[in-house]
């Protein structure tokens, strides 16, 4: 009986953390979105202890209510270490994405797919799955969700406000939370000075990925820095160097 009822009750404890785990608000808001772009970036950082430099290029592409974002990064010691694409439609809640590509250096390539018709989102391995509710992104359209709509309601977007995604990965998924840390200035060799909007997402756990965004109003929105850092010491960084709208 006692073990019956621990049994239970770790059943019980698992679907709690699991249902919490899916809180996140839905909600439709006004978006705005950039013009069509290829976006040139400088690149560093470190994947196991290897430093790495080099470039970096975010093709983002809208119209006819859909959209698509393509992201490489290379290394002038490795080739390419990155390589992401997301594509969707556009609706009520922003960027709808249909599937997300990744191909990371010396990791096989995964795609998750966000089925419109079954309201599921599926992962590659198919251990998880979770339900389209609304407004739900992948880890390279989540940039861009921000961006339409800091765009579209920029007076909204205040220091210490924040915004929630569920953002999908590549085996699973999670809600994100980005706080607005405020307005900064942007020392970029190539494009000048710029005033950028500093996001940063709120950490819920120690092993997860460390995420700040810089977006800059005075070029569309678009992200003028990327850092990413993990709990292994990794790192990851984007600064724009040239936008070519389209």
């Amino acid at each position: 009986m006692r073990s019956t009822l621990i049994s239970l009750a770790l059943a019980f404890a698992a679907t709690t953390a699991s249902a919490a785990k899916l809180e996140y608000p839905v909600a439709k808001r006004a978006t705005s979105l950039p013009p069509s772009a290829d976006l040139s970036y400088s690149v560093k950082g470190s994947n196991h202890g290897f430093p790495l430099a080099g470039t970096g290029t975010i093709a983002w592409r809208q119209g006819e209510g859909s959209y698509s974002l393509h992201t490489e990064a290379r290394s002038s010691l490795f080739g390419k270490v990155l390589e992401q694409r997301s594509d969707g439609a556009l609706d009520g809640y922003g960027l709808a994405p249909a599937t997300f590509y990744e191909k990371r250096f010396r990791k096989d390539p995964t795609t998750t797919r966000f089925d419109r018709d079954t309201h599921r989102i599926e992962f590659e391995d198919g251990k998880m799955s979770y339900a389209i509710r609304g407004g739900e992104q992948d880890r390279s359209s989540v940039t861009f969700q921000l961006a339409i709509l800091a765009r579209a309601t920029p007076e909204k977007f205040t220091p210490g406000s924040e915004w929630t995604f569920f953002v999908a990965g590549r085996r699973d998924g999670e809600p994100w939370t980005f706080r607005v840390v405020g307005t900064e200035t942007l020392e970029n060799a190539a494009l000048g000075e710029q005033k950028v909007l500093h996001f940063s997402r709120k950490q819920g756990g120690s092993h997860e990925q460390q995420v700040d965004l810089w977006l800059a109003p005075d070029l569309d929105w678009y992200p003028a820095r990327i850092l990413l850092k993990e709990e292994d010491g990794d790192s990851f960084e984007q600064v724009l160097e040239k936008v070519n709208r389209k």
